[in-house]
């Protein structure tokens, strides 16, 4: 399953609608804060013998016949390792004629959409894909053949055919992976479904923790099917659940469960907040069913704080 290019147009102009929406309210009022948020044209100056043709106005010297060289507002690079988690769960719910995406499909076509923006700004992206164990382990960089086979990385993931069970998820080395070798401060955006091993949960958070000590800005996007997963909203029939990283199966009703497990999964979503909220980590839902706005609305939002 390629990449659906139509996915990452739409939100590359949604980009551009809420740049200019913020920028357009500050437009007169005083000078733009967001400076570096994307590389924006300042100034027109003479071209000078011998230096670098990269920033010639061809069409301006089309128009006078003279050589000017574009000059912009100051641009900051952003360092961004992008981890995504390919551990069986995430390929639930299986596809059917009303399911777009499956959560790994979510999250890949969100990774990419977020290098396309990080390209536009001219940041480095780095991508980590893990399961049980690191699968893909690539270090930031800008240059447009690196963006490229990172997205051909992506573009693989939705090529293989679903996951065999069994494929647990392991955040923990994941995460202490990119500590070890990410030396400059970055933004870690994490999309994972977090569903680890409950006694693991302290580990997770001590390898959060890691990147927090190594001065790393993190957003944890929590990627769920909440219609399925966190509401439990299936007909009332009869189902066998099975755990597909463990294998281990529960018969059980709707009907009978749904108000408890409803309360055990806003116990855990409160869990999670509260301790991301301990070491200022970004905790954001991205529901498969939502689209991607709110997923580059907090992107956008936290590269703008950033630099």
């Amino acid at each position: 399953m390629p990449i659906q290019q139509q996915h990452i147009q739409a939100l590359s102009a949604l980009e551009f609608k809420a740049r200019q929406v913020v920028e357009g309210f500050l437009a007169g009022l005083h000078k733009s804060p967001f400076h570096g948020f994307s590389v924006e044209f300042a100034e027109h100056r003479a071209y000078n013998s011998g230096e670098s043709t990269r920033h010639i106005d061809w069409k301006l010297y089309a128009r006078t016949d003279k050589l000017f060289v574009k000059r912009y507002e100051e641009e900051t690079n952003l360092r961004c390792e992008l981890v995504l988690d390919a551990s069986s769960s995430m390929y639930f719910p299986e596809k059917s004629d009303v399911q777009e995406f499956s959560k790994v499909e979510f999250a890949v076509h969100a990774a990419a959409a977020f290098i396309q923006l990080l390209r536009k700004q001219r940041d480095a992206a780095g991508l980590t894909v893990f399961r049980d164990k690191v699968l893909v382990s690539e270090r930031a960089r800008s240059n447009a053949a690196h963006l490229r086979h990172l997205m051909a990385q992506l573009d693989g993931l939705l090529a293989a055919d679903a996951v065999a069970r069994d494929q647990r998820t392991g955040l923990v080395e994941a995460l202490h992976d990119i500590a070890q070798r990410a030396h400059r401060r970055s933004l870690v955006v994490i999309l994972s479904d977090m569903l680890d091993d409950q006694d693991r949960e302290a580990e997770v958070f001590d390898a959060l923790q890691h990147l927090r000590f190594n001065k790393h800005d993190i957003i944890l996007f929590h990627v769920v099917d909440r219609k399925r997963e966190l509401e439990l909203d299936l007909p009332d029939q009869p189902y066998t659940f099975v755990d597909v990283e463990s294998g281990e199966q529960v018969k059980a009703h709707p009907s009978e469960i749904r108000e408890g497990y409803r309360t055990a999964m806003a116990e855990r979503w409160q869990r999670l907040k509260l301790k991301c909220g301990q070491y200022r980590i970004d905790l954001v839902e991205a529901d498969i069913n939502a689209g991607f706005q709110p997923l580059l609305l907090e992107f956008l939002t936290k590269r703008a704080k950033l630099y």
